[in-house]
């Protein structure tokens, strides 16, 4: 079974991505969190141009993957666990835990690091919440996360299945927490014991400094209460808060060539951008 998901990846992320999208955006259409500023029409073709340029790179520059370099981790005995006994189960379960905390600092970093969030602020630029969202990152910013993931798996030598089976559910979990989706209270509260809620992380898109440096998981919330940077609720509420940054509130910065050249244009304001 493992070795045929392995075999199969490139079609498992793909179908995985395709039913989870499809599967959110439905829920942002019938059930909607907040109202958006700008159409569809305006904000999803620079949204998923982005993700497939970002694809298309990653696959030329690094054609055997995250998950290819795990096999040959494998095969070739590199990282930690190699040397540790221990069950199969436990291996995974710990290789999806440290690869998920490490994606938790990276993200603080990309905040914290002056160079690091020029690119990542991008992300950020969206005027509005949703799934698509989850797809937007800069073309340096997905580079350089690679290159992360590169060294933790190098490092830490987990099996291939458990690098797969994260990188699904990284995808997932983030179309589904950037969904603008309303789940009553109750039962966001209780999903929040084991996922990032839409609620959850759409704080941290929010153009206050104070509520945009907090909220870094993206799959499991368990870090931001552990690290001390868990806010539960915008101050102005969902429905009025504001999302994006101040100083790119031009429509025009919702086009494809404007995202790609946002980390070489404006200064950031500090009061503003820079994490404490």
């Amino acid at each position: 079974m493992i070795e045929i998901m392995l075999s199969y990846e490139p079609a498992i992320r793909l179908a995985t991505f395709l039913s989870v999208f499809a599967i959110v955006a439905n829920l942002e259409v019938w059930a909607p969190r907040k109202k958006q500023r700008f159409s569809l029409q305006t904000r999803w073709p620079s949204n998923f141009g982005i993700a497939l340029l970002n694809t298309l790179l990653v696959r030329i520059i690094a054609p055997m993957g995250i998950v290819g370099i795990a096999m040959l981790g494998s095969q070739y005995k590199w990282g930690l666990l190699h040397y540790i006994e221990l069950n199969t189960g436990i291996t995974i379960l710990i290789s999806i835990l440290s690869m998920d905390l490490v994606i938790y600092f990276q993200h603080r970093f990309f905040h914290v690091i002056p160079v690091f969030w020029k690119f990542h602020r991008m992300h950020h630029s969206d005027q509005d919440f949703d799934t698509t969202t989850a797809l937007r990152f800069h073309p340096v910013e997905i580079l350089l996360s690679n290159v992360i993931k590169l060294i933790v798996v190098l490092s830490l030598g987990p099996p291939a299945i458990a690098v797969l089976v994260f990188e699904i559910l990284l995808n997932a979990t983030a179309m589904f927490n950037h969904g603008n989706i309303h789940i009553p209270t109750k039962l966001d509260r209780m999903i929040r014991f084991l996922l990032v809620t839409p609620d959850m992380h759409r704080v941290h898109h929010s153009v206050s400094p104070s509520e945009m440096n907090s909220n870094y998981g993206f799959n499991l919330p368990w870090w931001d209460h552990m690290f001390k940077t868990y806010c539960a609720q915008p101050k102005s509420g969902h429905v009025n808060m504001e999302i994006g940054l101040q100083q790119f509130r031009d429509p025009q910065e919702l086009g494809l060539f404007s995202m790609l050249t946002q980390p070489f244009r404006k200064p950031d304001p500090r009061a503003n951008d820079k994490n404490p």
